[in-house]
Order: structure tokens, then sequence, then C-alpha cells
């Protein structure tokens, strides 16, 4: 045991003081940009991410406090050398004033096919208030666009990051594997519409942790596709609470599975752990899903709710069964307050019911007086202490 340390240890030091020495930094006001909030800093950006990808050893990029505007910028990985570029960001980068400008683009900030990246700090201001108020005003406006968006991505460590404002969702991991976020603030209005904090979709082993997330909608919202995902000590509020859907919109869809969500507190949002799909046919699933250790409800609309009715403001529903097998979902030591008098709401599939559903240790009040459960086509057990009583 030993003769391995010995071996072992030197090469590991080694390795980290070579990788040290030959990192190269290329920051972007050198490059030109400029941190007035007003000129395009788009190209110098770009250039800087063109050099750091050029380079066959560890980059970095550094952009120095001020506030850089960008227009719609993509760093594209296919074509890199480099699979450990770090980005290191003091300043804002702040998003169009006029909402057209983005308003159709999709996203702002894309990273595409990159492998090996980790941004640390900055401030992304996706200054969406105005398309809020278009669309609060009825009129025909643009959809909005993503602040930033990670898609077919390996090995990403976003830490520190702050994203405020966004026109549409804040952060996007789409098709992904490996990404790890850790200490993130999302902010934008609680009349916010669309305003998601992080969607994941189509990816897999995705970490969040230690992060405060209040928005117009979802906090976290997890889509079809989606494996090995752990969340922990998260804030979530104002919003929708974490939701596992919308899914069933499609025939062919891909499910869900292996889920934790611990340690999270929801303050005033309309929903806890829900998960959601419509009403029609699907082969979508969920299953392999713990929500445990002291998640705690205060004052939110509906703790604990499976909806397979699914249809926002009851428009176009499908008004079908939908066709999305739900099983094997844990409700582990969750308490505190409803702020309506049904706490725990599981509305299942008449044809797919939702099957092993497992509360334990659950203690949810309605005004400091016992709250409701009710079931729909849901089985399962509860054991330990579980209030309000279990309707499996």
């Amino acid at each position: 045991m030993k003769m391995v340390q010995l071996l072992t240890l030197p090469l590991f030091i080694v390795f980290h003081q070579s990788t040290l020495a030959i990192a190269t930094t290329y920051n972007v006001v050198s490059l030109g940009a400029k941190g007035d909030g007003t000129s395009d800093s788009t190209k110098p950006f770009l250039s800087a991410w063109a050099l750091a990808c050029g380079s066959a050893m560890p980059a970095s990029i550094y952009v120095p406090r001020g506030r850089y505007l960008l227009g719609k910028t993509e760093f594209g990985g296919e074509n890199c050398k480099n699979k450990a570029i770090t980005i290191r960001i003091d300043g804002t980068l702040v998003s169009p004033a006029d909402y057209q400008v983005l308003g159709n683009a999709g996203n702002w900030i894309v990273f595409r096919g990159v492998s090996g990246v980790s941004i640390y700090g900055g401030t992304l201001d996706g200054r969406g208030q105005g398309l809020w108020a278009c669309k609060a005003s009825g009129k025909s406006c643009p959809i909005g666009a993503t602040t930033l968006q990670f898609s077919n991505s390996n090995n990403v460590f976003i830490s520190g990051l702050t994203s405020l404002n966004s026109q549409m969702f804040h952060v996007v991991i789409y098709n992904c594997n490996n990404v790890n976020v850790q200490g993130a603030k999302i902010l934008a209005s609680g009349n916010s519409p669309n305003t998601d904090g992080i969607h994941v979709a189509s990816s897999s082993s995705i970490t969040i942790m230690n992060s405060r997330i209040g928005t117009g909608d979802d906090c976290i919202s997890i889509g079809s596709g989606t494996t090995n995902l752990w969340i922990e000590n998260v804030a979530c509020g104002p919003g929708h609470g974490i939701s596992i859907g919308s899914l069933g919109q499609n025939l062919q869809e891909d499910g869900v599975q292996n889920v934790t969500v611990k340690m999270v507190t929801f303050t005033g949002t309309q929903n806890g752990v829900r998960i959601k799909a419509w009403a029609k046919p699907s082969n979508g699933f969920v299953r392999g899903v713990l929500f445990q250790h002291a998640t705690t409800m205060v004052n939110v609309q509906n703790p604990i709710i499976i909806d397979q009715n699914y249809c926002p403001d009851n428009k176009n529903c499908p008004n079908q069964v939908s066709g999305v097998k739900i099983s094997d979902v844990t409700y582990q030591d969750i308490h505190g307050s409803s702020a309506t008098q049904v706490a725990v709401k599981f509305n299942c599939s008449k044809k797919y019911p939702c099957s092993k559903i497992t509360l334990e240790d659950v203690n949810l009040t309605y005004n400091n007086q016992p709250a409701q459960s009710t079931c729909s086509n849901a089985g399962g057990s509860a054991s330990g202490l579980v209030k309000p009583s279990s309707c499996l």
C-alpha cells in the first residue's frame, strides 16, 4: 500500500503544477471589449473564445469589472483543441435594451458542443422587463430569448453565476452530460412569464446545489430524457416550485428517471414538488424519484402534487388520458405549511395509474390546522408520521 502511494502522489502533483504553469489568460478588454454598457463587445468576447479554443493547453478568459453589452453570442466547441477553458467573470454581461433584438433569436448566450468549460462568477442581465410588459399588455410580442444555454456539451462547471431578469428561461441544459451548477443566484419578478430558473432536458449526471432561485415560473423544470439529476440545498421562491414536466406533449418521448431533490426550501411558491403531464397519449415515464430530507414548505399552494391533467390556463386542453407512466416516487421528511386546504394531491392517469408512491414522515398543515390529501388513480404506501392522512 505504501509503495502505491509513493508512486501515484508525485505524478498527480507534477501534472497539477505543469497545468498551472502553462495556462494562458485572454482578457476581453485587451481584445477590444468596453465595460461601458453601451459599446457592443460581442466580437472581442468571440475573439477571446477563438484564442482559448485554439490553444492546445488549458486557457482562461477573463472579464474585468464593468458592464459589457453582448448581442446573440454562440461559443462553439466542435473545433476546439482545448478541453479545459476557464471563464472568470468579475463584470456584468447585459443584453440589448431593445427586447426585439433578441426576442425571436431563441437564445442570448449559447455554449454548443463544448467540453471541459468552467465559469466562475459574473452576472448576466437579460433586461427582460420590457418584454414582460409587452406580454402583459396583450399585444403581439416576440416569444423571448433564453439567457444562457448549454447544448450537446460535457463536463461543465458553473460556480457563483448570477442571472437576472431573463426574457424567457434563465439557464437551459440540453443534451448534456456531467454539468455541475454551484452557488447560482437566479432572480426575476414573480409576475414574469416563462422565466424558469434552470431547465434540464435530455441530459444526464446533472448537479444543482447551494443556489437561490426566484422567478415567475418553475425554479427548476425537468424535461423529458433527464436521468441522474441531483438537486440539493436550494432556496426556491417566488415561482412555481420544482417541476418534473410538463411531460407527454409528444407521443414518442424519453422518460425521466433517477432524480433526487433534497434540502430545498419553498417559500410562497405556487407548487412545491410537482410532476405534471398532459392528458394525451405518450410513451413517456417517470420513475426513481426521491424528494427527501428537510424539504420545507412555507405557505405553498400545492406542496406535493402529481397532475396528469396538466393544461395551463385551461386553454386547448386535450381532455384525453395521460400515457405517461409514473412509478417509484418517494416523499420523505417533508414538512411545513400549505396555502390551500389540500396539501397533497395525486391526480393520476385513469389508464396508467401512479404506482409505488411512498409517503414517509410527511407533516403539512393549513392555517395551523390539519390539511387534506386527495388521490385519484394512485397507489402506494405510507409510513411514519404522515399528515395529512394518506389517501393512497
